[in-house]
């Protein structure tokens, strides 16, 4: 308690000067830069929760926002770092490189049920079900917003959006145009720097191209010395916008990167690589009426640096389509194909058999809005079917009833299941003690780890300079991944993967802004979580199904922005994380700063501070590597627009 009331004293008092000292009248383009009203904030426009684009305020979903005003002003490096500023996630910094994301429990550094989305593209690896977070770095100036959904959406996207969805959305190229430019170095960033230029070919086509790269610093092992673990990544890409009629839009990107991360601190041989590109025709026929048609190809490349390389080459279709059949019902529906290439060159005594795979999904999707009462109470229901190349068919229903008692509050309540389809160290991951003698193994007759989800939810604006949002939820799993020991003694091998734990887990979301003034907002909120696992009829789980996760029973973020004279601005995040319980890591405030100036439209200064409270300390504990603390670190940057 004592170290709380500390913190948020510190919070007041580095604000309380800049609060006297702001004017009113503060400039009306740097408000119109910073986003900073609320009127606008629940206006804005989000498209992961149903597919098609609907107002924040009315969102039937635990949902938040982070802007491209909150990325700015939190002065994040990456996007990992960026995530923080949502609530409803729990987000660890594992080491320089390797981050441990996901939501409503079940965190770990290979977290398996978050769903990840670039623009509509999904990174993924079919070898854990997860997310290599070392090489998700969009250029974060880019980035139009991110929409956080805890809770299922496995409905509208698919399997192993189980307990959320995080979907990047970064700017049209129309709202890009001239010239960027970035530089930064620090205490613990030996430099980072992008370049951009956006133009323009004719009236109807747009374009963007930029590079980027940075260089991390090192974590420190508990002992006090450098874990040597620092981490390098490199990115450039392109995209075009094309209004090839008022009704149609044509969208190319992609991208190109390269990074060295070394989370061991003692093989700087690890190469991540990669490329893709993306397709999306666009066509607005009303405005209750579009499709969608998409097409990407993703191609990755880890060496992890011993000899055990993974290539993953995925093609993937999506169309959608969304008709309005009265002013009162719309119906969306659409269908997916994709095929994974998933080759892995293995090691003597460890790997998958077989080392090269293709995986296909497909799966199609309907669901059917109606309007009970017209602008009152809200009827949504639908479903996801959907085959893999390991279960076959898997089915996803989800059913959400929104009541819009008055304009600014809506009470939501929704029922789902969703799946986490089996990855391949589930079935074909094989390690051996000596050749023919196996350690632990995947088996082939792995399922699909299911939840049902009971949603609840109110979202209100009770004045114009305030809007509340909280959710609660009760979730229920079953099937998930057990470690089952073998007949061979001494050590009970081999060790197989089973589907023998289930379990429960609720919560709490409560979020929020409140703009106190023209110039100053405050954004954030507060998770509680609880989760329960047991052992199913006939498990004997190594683990004793403690080995899913390490999740922190509270966290809060808050966020402030402040905009003062002189072309000064303020930024401010404090961030609580509860105790994770197995492996034990003490609980920790974080506290983050940032100034920036600019002394000219085209010229802006930024000096940045993180983890002010702490000269080290640790956020999770892997299996391995071994266990890092982060530290504190200060950095400044300039960045040139024209």
């Amino acid at each position: 308690m004592l170290l709380q009331n500390k913190v948020l004293l510190i919070l007041f008092f580095l604000n309380a000067p800049l609060f006297l000292c702001a004017q009113k009248n503060a400039r009306s383009d740097m408000a119109s830069l910073l986003k900073l009203s609320l009127e606008d904030l629940m206006n804005i426009k989000v498209t992961s929760v149903s597919k098609n684009s609907e107002k924040l305020e009315e969102a039937a979903s635990a949902i938040q926002v982070i802007t491209q005003a909150d990325i700015h002003n939190s002065g994040a490096k990456t996007l990992p770092e960026a995530l923080r500023l949502a609530s409803n996630l729990q987000v660890a910094q594992v080491n320089s490189s390797q981050w441990a994301i996901s939501a409503r429990g079940f965190n770990n550094v290979l977290a398996n049920k978050l769903l990840v989305l670039i623009n509509g593209r999904a990174v993924y690896t079919p070898m854990y079900a997860g997310v290599f977070w070392d090489v998700q770095n969009v250029l974060l100036e880019d980035i139009d917003r991110i929409e956080v959904i805890s809770g299922p959406g496995g409905a509208l996207w698919g399997s192993n959006a189980v307990n959320g969805v995080i979907n990047v959305i970064t700017k049209s190229s129309k709202d890009t145009k001239g010239f960027y430019a970035e530089a930064g170095a620090g205490s613990n960033l030996p430099g980072t720097a992008s370049l951009r230029y956006g133009g323009k070919l004719n009236d109807k086509i747009t374009y963007r191209m930029f590079g980027a790269g940075f260089h991390l610093g090192n974590t420190q092992l508990t002992n006090g010395s450098k874990a040597n673990d620092e981490w390098t990544m490199g990115r450039a890409g392109l995209r075009m916008d094309w209004d090839v009629t008022p009704k149609d839009l044509i969208t190319f990107e992609g991208s190109i990167y390269s990074g060295r991360p070394n989370p061991d601190g003692n093989d700087t041989s690890i190469i991540a690589r990669g490329d893709n590109l993306t397709v999306r025709w666009s066509h607005s026929a009303s405005a209750r009426s579009d499709f969608q048609l998409q097409f990407y190809y993703d191609h990755t490349l880890r060496n992890f640096g011993n000899g055990f390389k993974e290539v993953l080459k995925t093609y993937d279709i999506d169309w959608q389509n969304r008709v309005a059949l009265s002013d009162r019902h719309e119906v969306t529906y659409g269908a997916n194909f994709r095929i994974m290439d998933h080759n892995v060159t293995n090691l003597p005594l460890f790997g998958f058999f077989p080392g090269r795979k293709d995986l296909y999904l497909y799966s199609a999707f309907a669901q059917d809005k109606i309007a009970l009462i017209k602008d009152r109470l809200r009827f949504t229901i639908g479903a996801k079917i959907e085959h893999n190349s390991y279960t076959d068919f898997e089915f996803q229903p989800n059913a959400r009833l929104a009541f819009t008692p008055t304009k600014k509050q809506t009470i939501w309540a929704a029922v789902s299941q969703a799946v986490r389809t089996p990855s391949r160290i589930d079935r074909d991951f094989v390690a051996f003690l000596a050749p023919g003698l196996a350690f632990i193994r995947g088996d082939s007759n792995f399922v699909s780890e299911t939840l049902t989800a009971y949603e609840l939810g109110w979202r209100i604006q009770p004045s114009k300079n305030l809007s509340v949002s909280a959710s609660s939820f009760y979730n229920v799993y079953d099937n998930i991944r057990s470690a089952e020991p073998g007949p061979i003694p001494p050590f009970n091998i081999p060790i197989t993967f089973g589907n023998g734990v289930k379990g429960a887990s609720y919560g709490i979301e409560l979020s929020g802004i409140y703009q106190l003034t023209s110039w100053w907002n405050l954004k954030g909120g507060y998770t509680f979580f609880k989760k329960d696992l047991s052992l199913k009829s006939g498990s004997k789980d190594a683990n004793n199904a403690t080995a899913e996760s390490d999740d922190p029973q509270h966290q809060f973020v808050i966020q402030s922005k402040v905009i003062l004279p002189a072309r000064f601005e303020f930024g401010t995040v404090i961030r609580y994380i509860d105790k994770l319980p197995k492996p034990y890591v003490p609980s920790y405030f974080g506290l983050d700063l940032r100034v920036g100036w600019r002394p000219s439209k085209a010229i802006e200064l930024n000096l940045v501070a993180q983890n002010l409270l702490d000269k080290y300390h640790s956020e999770f504990i892997p299996a391995s590597p071994s266990a890092r603390e982060i530290e504190r670190s200060i950095y400044g940057k300039v960045t040139c627009r024209f």
